[in-house]
């Protein structure tokens, strides 16, 4: 389950934008609050208990380089982790700053789910909006729908890739206590910034707030 539940909900998404065509972005906010708020709760309660068990000292720095090196990401993909992506213009080829850097932030996402199974929950019930945004945009942008699909297959296999990676290759797992910190540092600017950017105008509404607090409870009891 934990490398299918993050490839299925990619394709989900994909299929969902496809087909359905959905036009409502409340309900997308919605989802976008609701899984924002259950990424940042699964990081508070659980990989950050974890990774301070290890007493390395530098915990703090990894987990703030973390948040830079999601920051330089997003200088690149346009904040397309969160949802982020906006206009309709004519694209030809896939765009491949975007490509290569949301490949890299959902390949790292997938590292500590090995040892966190409940974050692959949390990492699929992100990605499901984000691919449905992400496809939109796409269809929108009349990008060619074969690239759409290789770009959304290859999305959706960079975290189960990360979660491979990180049980079988021993290098990695040398350094896995650092890098679930950085991994802490890229969830807490997505989680964070989705939470934020979910209502216009940074306010919030009875629905989103709800959605936010069932998020933090279900994360509690996983």
């Amino acid at each position: 389950m934990n490398y299918l539940l993050p490839l299925l909900s990619v394709l989900i998404g994909y299929v969902v934008a496809l087909v359905l065509k959905p036009q409502n972005k409340t309900n997308l906010k919605l989802l976008l609050a609701f899984s924002g708020s259950f990424l940042l709760s699964l990081t508070v309660m659980h990989l950050i208990p974890d990774v301070y068990e290890s007493k390395n000292s530098n915990i703090g720095i990894f987990i703030m380089l973390g948040i830079l090196f999601q920051i330089i990401l997003e200088f690149f993909s346009k904040g397309a982790e969160h949802g982020h992506v906006h206009g309709h213009i004519n694209m030809s080829h896939i765009p491949w700053l975007l490509f290569i850097s949301l490949c890299i932030h959902a390949f790292l996402e997938g590292f500590p789910v090995g040892h966190h199974h409940g974050l692959a929950i949390g990492i699929a019930i992100h990605h499901l909006p984000i691919a449905i945004i992400l496809t939109t945009f796409f269809l929108n942008s009349h990008l060619n729908k074969k690239a759409i699909f290789g770009f959304m297959i290859t999305f959706a296999i960079m975290t189960p890739l990360g979660t491979f990676a990180s049980g079988y290759l021993p290098i990695l797992n040398a350094y896995y206590t650092e890098i679930t910190a950085v991994v802490i540092g890229i969830l807490f600017h997505i989680s964070s910034t989705i939470i934020f950017e979910s209502s216009e105008g940074h306010k919030f509404n009875i629905a989103k707030v709800s959605m936010i607090i069932l998020g933090i409870v279900l994360a509690y009891f996983i």
